[in-house]
């Protein structure tokens, strides 16, 4: 069965990916150290790691691999789940995959050194809008349609003999 894994603290986009689940029928998990309400959906479990750097990350990349699909903002985290056969998109709907993971870690590095070294430099984040969500809710639907067939074709039922 396909996973749905998201990197839930501070996630804008946590009902679009249940609507997405819930269509396909996909196991969701929900990872965080806590502070997020319960859901009742069968499909959704909700995994509260310890308080530490990097614990949500550490129990997602531990798990998503082929046929999964992961939506998170850590690029790092992004990175060893592409590693993994995963597929991966960031809250705005921009897929991370084997072509430009390489790319995109590096300019994260990038800017860390440049806000490094000069502690004036603001963030310069655009807020998250409607045609973020509306992209993103297309996306993961095409993505984890493209993830379901990567999961490998299920054996025929051994055939019992006399």
């Amino acid at each position: 069965m396909m996973a749905l894994y998201v990197d839930a603290d501070a996630c804008p986009v946590k009902d679009e990916c249940l609507k997405v689940a819930d269509r396909l029928g996909a196991r969701m998990y929900l990872v965080s150290n806590g502070g997020l309400r319960p859901s009742a959906h069968p499909l959704v479990e909700m995994v509260f790691v310890p308080d530490g750097p990097d614990e949500a990350d550490k129990w997602i990349a531990e798990r998503a691999g082929p046929g999964d699909t992961v939506v998170t903002s850590d690029i790092p985290l992004a990175a060893k789940c592409v590693a993994a056969g995963a597929r991966v998109l960031k809250p705005n709907g921009e897929a991370l995959t084997p072509a430009n993971i390489g790319n995109v870690l590096a300019t994260r590095d990038l800017m860390a050194d440049l806000r490094s070294a000069d502690p004036f430099r603001q963030g310069g984040n655009k807020a998250f809008s409607k045609a973020d969500r509306s992209r993103f809710l297309d996306t993961l639907d095409r993505v984890m349609r493209a993830a379901a067939r990567d999961l490998p074709a299920p054996r025929p039922p051994a055939e019992d003999q006399p």
